[in-house]
C-alpha cells in the first residue's frame, strides 16, 4: 500500500496470536528462508482480465480519512487509502525500499555535511483529482503540519518531521529540497500518504475536512461512494490516472466483524477477507469452493512484556530467571495448533524473521533452561520452600494480566503458569476487561507480565525507539514511559538507537540496532515469542492480492486471472 504508518507503532490486541516457535530459530544473521515473506498469486498484468469489481471485507467502517490525524492510523482506513493517495516509497517483502515512480522520479541524499539534505524529483504528470499538480508546496505543507503536536493539528505523530529544518523549492515546482536540522537515517519514512497543501495548511481542514469524506485523491482509483447505511466504501478506476491503468473497474470495501466476514466469504458475498489467527476460521475458509488461502509472515510479532519496575521483577536476575523458565517453543506451538504455518522462534526486538537485518541476539536469556533459572532465583535470594519461593517474608508471585475474551492470551498464561511452577514461581492469571487492558493496567504499570503484539513497519528504528528508550522522570517527577511499558532500559541502548537513527548508511544502522538488541535481551525488557503470520482468504483467481507481509500492494495491478489459480508465493 502507499500508506505507511512508521511514526506510530500500533499496539494490536489480537484476539488470537499465532505463529512460530522453535527454540533456537535461524542462524546468527539473515532472514529465515523457510517462512514465506508474501503470498499474493503474483501474475503479470497482461494475463489479467480487464474490469471486474473486487469485494473486500474490512473490519471497520472508518470516519476519519486523514491518515495523519490522531484517529487516522487504522488498518481498514489504510486499505482504502492505498488505492487513492500518493506515496513516495514502496517496500518489498523483506522491508527494502524503492521509489514509487508514479509519484517520484528520484529521491536521494545530496549532502550529509554540514547538514543532511534530501532532494526529491517529482513526476510532473502527477496531479490531484481537482486538477492541481503535486508540487513541492504539498511537501512543505505536510512538514509544517506534522512537525509538532502544538500547532492545533491533531497529529498521530511528528516522528522524523520534527528533525527537518526547512523544505524548499528546487530548480522548479517539481523538485523538493529537504534540509534536516538533525540527521535522520529513515528519511524514506517521510511524505508517504501525502496530502494536498490545502489540507495541511489549515488545522480545521486537517482535523475535520476528511471526516466522513475523501475530498481529493491522486491514485489509480478515485472515490465512488461512501455509504453509511450499508457500511461500504466504493472506489472506482480513475481515467485521469497517469500511470498504468487499474485492471479493476472498482473495489467495494465492506465493514464486517470477524465472524461476519468469514460468513460472507463462505457464502460468496466477498472476494477477500482477513482470516486472522483463528484455527476455526482457518478450517472454514479452506473448504470454500473456488477459494484459496494466502499465508505469509507478517510484520507484527507476539511477545510478553515484563514490568521491570514492579516489586517482584525489579531485579534483573529474577527477570532472566523467569524468561529462561518459559519454553517459548511450547507456547508458540500451542498458539499455532490448527494453522498451516512452520514454527520459528523470533530472537530479535527490532527485526522480524523475514526482514533484512534480522539476526539472533537472544543469547542465554532466550534459551529454555529451568536449571539455570533455579540458580538465578537462588542467587537473587528467593529461597525455595515446597512449591514456592519466598524472600523477606514475601512470596514470589507474579501477576499475568490478560484481556477478557482473548483465548490465546489465556492459553499462554496457563502454559507459562505450569512452566514457572517448576521453578517455584507462582503466576496469577488476572483477566481484565478488554477496553481497560492498556489504559488501566499496561500503561500505568499495574501488572508484572502481559502478552500482546506489536505491529511493525519497514522502518524499525522509528517504529521501536519509543518502546525501548529508557524512561525518564519529567518536571513533576512522573515517569515518562511513552510506549516502554517494561519501564527498563539503559543509556547504552539509547545511544545505540540514537546512533542508528542518525546513520545514513542502512547496513551500519542495522548493526547498531542489533547491538542494542543484545542489550535489550540482557535487560529482559520483554520476551519475544514469534513473528505472526498473515492469513487471508481470497477467490482463487484473484491475482496480486493476499498476504503481503512488508510488501507494498500495487492497486493498479490487482485483478482477476482468466482461470482459478492455486496459491503461490515467492
Amino acid at each position: 500500500m502507499n500508506a505507511y504508518r512508521p511514526a506510530a507503532v500500533l499496539l494490536t490486541l489480537l484476539c488470537t496470536a499465532l505463529i512460530v516457535g522453535a527454540c533456537g530459530g535461524p542462524g546468527s544473521s539473515g532472514e529465515d528462508a523457510d517462512l514465506k515473506p508474501f503470498d499474493i498469486n503474483p501474475t503479470p498484468r497482461e494475463q489479467l482480465r480487464e474490469g471486474g469489481t473486487l469485494r473486500w471485507a474490512v473490519d471497520q467502517f472508518s470516519t476519519q480519512w486523514n491518515a495523519h490525524h490522531l484517529n487516522g492510523p487504522e488498518a481498514s482506513t489504510a486499505a482504502v487509502l492505498g488505492g487513492l493517495m500518493p506515496g513516495t516509497f514502496r517496500s518489498d517483502e523483506r522491508g527494502n525500499l524503492s521509489i514509487d515512480p508514479n509519484y517520484v522520479m528520484s529521491a536521494e541524499v545530496t549532502a550529509s555535511s554540514p547538514k543532511q539534505v534530501v532532494a526529491y524529483r517529482l513526476n510532473p504528470k502527477a496531479r490531484w483529482s481537482d486538477g492541481k499538480p503535486i508540487t513541492w508546496k504539498d511537501y512543505e505543507a505536510q512538514w509544517k503540519a506534522l512537525r509538532s503536536p502544538d500547532q492545533g493539528f491533531d497529529i498521530a505523530s511528528s516522528t522524523g518531521y520534527e528533525r527537518i529544518e526547512k523544505v524548499e523549492r528546487g530548480r522548479d515546482e517539481h523538485e523538493v529540497v529537504v534540509t534536516f536540522a538533525k540527521p535522520y537515517g529513515e528519511w524514506q519514512a517521510l511524505f508517504n500518504s501525502l496530502y494536498p497543501a490545502e489540507t495541511n495548511s489549515d488545522p480545521k481542514k486537517f482535523n475535520e475536512g476528511w471526516l466522513n469524506e475523501i475530498p481529493v485523491t491522486a491514485g489509480p482509483f478515485k472515490l465512488g461512494e461512501i455509504n453509511r447505511t450499508a457500511k461500504t466504501v466504493t472506489i472506482e478506476r480513475d481515467p485521469k490516472w497517469w500511470g498504468p491503468p487499474a485492471k479493476l473497474d472498482a473495489i467495494v470495501f465492506r465493514a464486517l466483524g470477524p465472524e461476519a466476514g468469514i460468513n460472507a466469504f463462505a457464502s460468496g458475498e466477498v472476494d477477500i477477507v482477513d482470516v486472522g489467527p483463528q484455527p476455526g476460521n482457518f478450517r472454514r475458509v479452506q473448504g470454500v469452493q473456488g477459494g484459496a488461502v494466502r499465508e505469509a509472515a507478517g510484520p507484527d510479532f507476539r511477545h510478553f512484556t515484563f514490568n521491570g519496575r514492579s516489586e517482584m521483577l525489579s531485579d534483573v536476575k529474577v527477570r532472566r530467571a523467569v524468561a529462561m523458565a518459559i519454553n517459548r517453543d511450547a507456547i508458540a506451538r500451542a498458539d499455532l495448533t490448527g494453522l498451516n504455518w512452520p514454527a520459528r522462534t523470533m530472537n530479535n526486538h527490532f527485526f522480524v524473521n523475514t526482514q533484512t537485518g534480522y539476526q539472533d541476539n537472544a543469547g542465554e536469556v532466550g534459551q529454555f533452561d529451568p536449571q539455570k533459572a533455579n540458580e538465578l532465583l537462588d542467587e537473587a535470594g528467593w529461597t525455595r520452600s515446597g512449591a514456592g519461593r519466598s524472600k523477606d517474608g514475601k512470596q514470589l508471585e507474579l501477576r499475568f494480566v490478560i484481556p477478557s475474551g482473548v483465548q490465546t492470551s489465556k492459553q499462554e498464561g496457563e502454559l507459562a503458569q505450569a512452566m514457572l511452577r517448576d521453578v517455584g514461581v507462582k503466576l496469577d492469571i488476572r483477566t481484565v476487561p478488554t477496553n481497560d487492558f492498556f489504559d488501566r493496567y499496561i500503561a500505568p504499570g499495574n501488572f508484572d507480565i502481559a502478552p500482546f503484539s506489536w505491529l511493525g513497519t519497514p522502518f524499525p528504528i522509528s517504529s521501536a525507539q519509543s518502546i525501548y528508550e529508557e524512561p525518564v522522570k519529567g518536571p513533576e517527577g512522573k515517569l515518562a514511559v511513552k510506549q516502554n511499558f517494561a519501564r527498563v532500559g539503559s543509556p547504552e541502548i539509547d545511544q545505540l538507537m540514537a546512533g542508528a537513527q542518525e546513520d545514513l548508511e542502512p547496513a551500519s544502522a542495522r548493526e547498531m540496532l542489533n547491538q542494542a538488541d543484545e542489550l535489550i535481551w540482557q535487560e529482559v525488557h520483554s520476551l519475544v515469542l514469534y513473528q505472526r503470520p498473515q492469513i487471508t482468504a481470497v477467490k482463487a483467481n484473484l491475482a496480486n492480492m493476499g498476504s503481503f507481509g512488508f510488501k507494498t500492494a500495487i492497486y493498479q495491478d490487482i485483478g482477476f486471472a482468466g482461470e482459478p489459480m492455486a496459491s503461490t508465493a515467492e
